[in-house]
């Protein structure tokens, strides 16, 4: 019987202990991640100490204590010493409950944002757009895929990338995620493996996990996942699709050479797999040389995503999907049962952008502030993954051991006003390499830049085994 009454002495989590069945350990660590999952359990919440529980559910402090580290491995939780357990932060989820930057002065790195300050051509092309005579019909409620002539923007924006397709295999989506989300569940099943690199897009994890989708982490090297792993995988796992980011992937920003995207496709086209690509930069217009997306290898096996709309203005909401017949009714029925349409104003804007050519100037005044942003990372980081692109977004840094975890890195860094992204939000399995997802394009300034990369050198410095 519990020590202690627990009529007046509540604790942060306390399970019903008339579910509990045998083996008691898995049904704790079961039920702490339903609660987490759901939300009942917040991000940044003090679990209980283990002996509390133990006591309040009547088990063995081993029990709990192998119940908690269960939840560690799963990443739902994580401990401080000398301050006790703390719920993680889910995968995509931006900052721990209750971790806030002070207004202006935080120093944004985790997020994303490219640049978005620089707003002038979006704001000219939303002036233009609302003198055009037809604004009023865009209001009217049309084609779930998207009025014809913005998809038929979108269709010549993505040739630019290799991606040969036309209006009537274009759809408009609110964002790259939700093209993710619409793949998922209209074009796979329940308990369904996907192949994906070991680190990767952290909403991908998310949606995944939502979808009872199993990720499954293929091996790579600096020139990205590899074929014959790739084909390994196949053969044991069974796997029916997979996600690549062949341009500057998401975190680690490797590029997949077109040597290795044919090993890939061989391996992709022999085993039918449904292939996700995800092209979030836009590298092909402003790069020289022999390009080939994944797409132009195998058009009746992808859906494209061309996310490279979002690094113009993340605000906007716009990203153009392309695909196969076969995947057509699918596709369009997921978009229309999810209501994930986008906004038509905000997609004639992005169609005034991408035909009045602002879209192409946009995407190249922001690629060199991105190697201006590079070369700042560089000198505070030599030892950081040589990008994909040398006007990369965003930085892969890798973490030497340190005396604190990842989860207590970042709340650390905040409390100095500095957001940082760490690998665990991207890992599809139990990685042992530590690492850090700098967003070099998020600053308001390159002084701010410089002074977050100050910060987080002196920290890792400082915080050395």
């Amino acid at each position: 019987m519990p020590v202690n009454s627990f009529n007046h002495f509540l604790l942060s989590w306390m399970p019903d202990k008339s579910k509990l069945k045998r083996p008691y350990y898995l049904t704790v660590a079961n039920a702490l991640e339903a609660d987490i999952v759901s939300g009942k359990l917040a991000s940044g919440t003090r679990l209980p100490p283990q002996r509390e529980l133990a006591d309040f559910l009547d088990l063995n402090f081993t029990t709990i204590t192998q119940a908690y580290d269960l939840c560690r491995e799963r990443k739902l939780i994580y401990g401080v010493t000398g301050r006790g357990t703390f719920v993680s932060p889910l995968p995509g989820k931006n900052i721990i409950s209750g971790r806030t930057g002070r207004g202006r002065d935080l120093i944004e790195l985790g997020l994303v944002k490219g640049f978005d300050k620089i707003r002038t051509p979006i704001l000219e092309a939303s002036e233009n757009v609302l003198k055009k005579g037809y604004i009023s019909e865009l209001y009217s409620y049309t084609d779930i895929a998207g009025h014809l002539h913005q998809r038929a923007a979108g269709a010549h924006w993505m040739k630019q990338m290799d991606v040969h397709t036309d209006s009537e295999h274009t759809a408009i989506f609110s964002g790259a995620q939700n093209i993710i989300s619409a793949a998922l569940l209209s074009l796979f099943r329940i308990g369904d493996k996907i192949a994906t690199d070991e680190f990767t897009y952290s909403n991908l994890i998310g949606m995944a996990h939502l979808s009872h989708i199993r990720l499954i982490p293929v091996k790579g090297d600096e020139y990205g996942m590899r074929g014959d792993e790739l084909e390994s995988i196949c053969r044991r796992e069974g796997v029916r699709g997979i996600f690549l980011m062949p341009n500057c992937a998401n975190p680690t920003t490797c590029t997949i050479p077109e040597k290795r995207k044919d090993e890939l496709a061989a391996v992709i086209a022999e085993n039918k797999l449904v292939l996700i690509e995800d092209d979030n930069t836009g590298i092909p217009l402003i790069t020289e040389g022999n390009y080939h997306s994944m797409f132009s290898r195998l058009p009746e096996q992808t859906i494209y995503i061309c996310n490279s709309t979002m690094v113009l203005c993340n605000g906007l909401r716009v990203a153009f999907a392309a695909f196969p017949e076969t995947f057509r009714e699918q596709l369009l029925n997921a978009l229309f049962y999810l209501n994930i349409k986008t906004s038509s104003l905000d997609a004639e804007i992005m169609t005034e952008l991408i035909l009045s050519g602002k879209a192409a100037k946009l995407l190249q005044q922001k690629t060199e502030s991105a190697k201006e942003r590079n070369r700042v990372f560089d000198r505070y980081f030599p030892e950081a993954a040589v990008p994909g692109s040398p006007a990369a977004f965003f930085r892969w840094l890798p973490l030497p051991e340190l005396k604190v975890d990842e989860m207590e890195t970042e709340r650390l860094l905040l409390q100095q006003n500095v957001n940082v992204y760490c690998s665990y939000r991207f890992t599809v399995t139990r990685n042992p390499h530590s690492f850090m997802r700098i967003a070099v394009s998020s600053p308001d300034s390159t002084e701010d830049l410089e002074k977050g990369c100050a910060i987080i050198r002196d920290f890792i410095g400082n915080n050395r085994l």
